[in-house]
């Protein structure tokens, strides 16, 4: 498996950086939070602001308290200053009250949206998810994109849940208090701003060393769970050619990059806290000692309210002040990383949300149709027998209802999934309604291409695909595919019961219609032999269920959703003989009075073909009916003789 080579660290360390965050997310996050939670939020913010205001209000009653109260009682006694005493510490003791009440409340209604939020991003993504096309799937690793899902969400529910708040919280407080400082003493406000200038330089040395790891641990975690989905889903390929050892030297050095970019991120996070609160502590002696020392000698103490000596009651209330000031920027700090790995995951989660969806122009749609007296076609309120494409025009705004017979023509295409190889090449071909067309080649020689085009995960940039006369760019996709059935070689049966996995064909489908469904597909009898017949359970993709079972319910899937034209794609190539006799004899019933489309490995499965292409490099070479692709003795020939082998 190829990966990516990562920045490496100084002297050899580990990965640096991590997911580019795109400008404008904090604000695009903001937006979202206010679209759905903008009263709450003002809620949250009134009660930062008390739950701020109030840590620092409270010194202000400290000074008065202990210069009006505590030093005149020294010498006056205390029943002389008792009420003074009761009035200031029921004042103190109300301010942080109102100040726990805030922050119990606003830490409650962000716990409620910060899951709120998670739900509403999930949501989104995978609404967006499922309009996103088969390209995207293609490129991108499943654990990757399940990643977003998990590991960026949780980064955004710390990133909303703690860090926005702390953010928020932290300015006011630091407003506050350098107000505070300045109103109590503007030479103990500088001596602390000097010292503050140390923890700025530490907390920007460590945290932004932090951050850079948290992003690298981030986007490293999910490159693991890739890179694990990928061992899970292959792990028979990994024991048939015994790759455990390989597999494991592969996880090592994964998890090995992922172990280096957490050791190094915690290493500095944790560092951090312990030197910014010893510096807090030397920097509240030395603010003792300088306060003490005014008090001492009389220093004249300058501040917004004039000149006046420096008072017992201001020392301990600056001291007071600069404790919570070293505390919350120790605390700040710690959300630095935090903060940069909840904007790295909503960068991914945002880059996912604005994915281009699946383009459509189209504008004719699938009905059910009926006729009426005259004997033309109309739209019917309900199911019928019928279908018809409703094309409106609108030039004359009239609408008109073509019969859906599964006529498939492809003109001249030219396609190739990069445009520097190009994969197929001027095909041509045509599918009468009714026909089956089967394709055979060698891997690679565009027979998938071909379906997948039909069905329009790809769009061509050259030639035309006509059904019934109508080009599929003018079909929207959904009504396209809607009358598309497709039984594929790896089936994908989902967690649910046997009922529920062939009514996924066609949800509205009834218990009669599902039954009937899979005894089409000769998938009854093994149903029946369940444990618990149609309501037996299935997970883990079916593995309860042999190949050929699952291959069975597959086309009894189809069979419900009952689509005009059918595409078989190697669906019998992966079973044995015996079982390859039923799901043939299945498929054929399911073939019947449809246009289908059939690619097949095993020859002897298209014998009864009404016309059999033969592709070789995106070119078709040969076509015909059995018979005469053997008259002419050339590839389909020496293929069907085994004369023959693709390159």
């Amino acid at each position: 498996m190829a990966k990516k080579k990562m920045k490496k660290g100084p002297q050899g360390g580990p990965p640096m950086g991590g997911p580019p965050i795109k400008k404008g997310t904090f604000g695009r996050l903001i937006k979202y939070l206010l679209k759905h939670y903008k009263g709450r939020l003002i809620v949250v913010m009134c009660c930062i602001i008390v739950s701020s205001v109030s840590m620092v209000i409270g010194t202000v009653f400290l000074r008065q308290l202990i210069d009006k109260v505590i030093t005149p009682g020294l010498t006056l006694g205390l029943d002389a200053v008792w009420p003074g005493l009761v009035k200031y510490i029921c004042l103190m003791a109300g301010i942080y009250l109102a100040g726990v009440i805030c922050t119990t409340t606003y830490t409650r209604i962000m716990a409620t949206v910060t899951q709120g939020m998670l739900k509403s991003f999930r949501n989104d993504m995978f609404n967006v998810m499922q309009t996103l096309p088969i390209k995207y799937f293609d490129t991108h690793a499943h654990g990757d994109i399940m990643s977003t899902y998990t590991n960026d969400t949780d980064a955004i529910r710390q990133l909303i849940g703690q860090s926005i708040p702390n953010l928020f919280q932290t300015i006011l407080s630091l407003s506050s208090m350098i107000i505070m400082m300045i109103s109590f003493s503007i030479p103990l406000t500088i001596a602390t701003g000097i010292i503050s200038l140390s923890i700025v330089y530490v907390t920007k040395t460590f945290a932004g060393a932090s951050a850079k790891y948290m992003m690298a641990q981030q986007k490293t975690l999910a490159e693991e769970e890739g890179f694990v989905e990928e061992m899970m889903t292959g792990q028979k390929v990994v024991k048939v050619f015994c790759h455990e050892e390989q597999a494991k030297e592969d996880f090592e050095k994964i998890n090995e990059a992922l172990y280096e970019a957490g050791r190094t991120a915690n290493a500095n996070g944790n560092i951090l806290m312990p030197i910014i609160h010893n510096i807090g502590n030397l920097m509240y002696v030395l603010l003792a000692i300088i306060g003490g020392l005014m008090v001492y000698f009389h220093v004249p103490n300058v501040s917004l309210t004039g000149v006046a000596p420096v008072s017992v009651g201001i020392v301990i209330s600056f001291l007071t002040i600069s404790r919570q000031l070293s505390q919350t920027i120790g605390q700040t700090s710690m959300q630095v990383p935090m903060i940069a790995m909840g904007m790295a995951g909503a960068s991914r989660v945002f880059a996912l949300m604005d994915e281009e969806p699946e383009y459509d122009e189209g504008y004719v749609t699938l009905v059910y149709a009926r006729r009426n007296e005259k004997g033309e076609l109309e739209e019917a309120p309900s199911r019928t027998g019928l279908w018809a494409w409703k094309h409106p025009h609108k030039a004359t705004g009239t609408v008109t209802y073509e019969e859906l017979k599964g006529h498939v023509e492809l003109e001249h295409v030219d396609f190739g999934y990069v445009p520097e190889k190009m994969v197929l090449h001027d095909v041509t071909l045509y599918a009468e309604p009714g026909q089956k067309i089967a394709f055979v080649g060698a891997t690679g020689a565009g027979k998938t291409t071909i379906t997948n085009l039909i069905n329009r995960f790809y769009d061509i940039p050259d030639g035309k695909i006509r059904y019934d006369g109508i080009n599929i760019n003018k079909i929207k996709k959904h009504d396209l595919r809607h009358s598309l059935g497709i039984v594929l070689q790896d089936v994908n049966l989902f967690t649910g019961t046997v009922m529920e996995n062939i009514r996924y064909g066609r949800l509205v489908a009834t218990d009669e219609d599902c039954i009937k469904a899979a005894k089409l597909a000769n998938a009854h009898s093994f149903i029946e032999r369940l444990p618990e017949g149609y309501n037996t359970m299935l997970t883990a993709n079916g593995a309860n269920l042999s190949q050929g079972q699952r291959q069975l319910l597959s086309i009894a899937r189809a069979a419900v959703a009952n689509h005009p034209v059918m595409i078989l794609d190697e669906a019998t190539s992966s079973i044995d003989t015996r079982t390859e006799a039923l799901v043939s004899e299945g498929m054929d019933n399911l073939m019947e009075g449809r246009t289908v489309f059939v690619i097949a490995h095993r020859l002897s499965t298209v014998r009864n073909s009404d016309c059999i292409m033969v592709l070789d490099h995106g070119h078709i070479i040969e076509r015909g009916t059995h018979d005469e692709l053997i008259a002419k003795k050339g590839t389909y020939y020496q293929l069907y003789t085994g004369a023959f082998e693709w390159d």
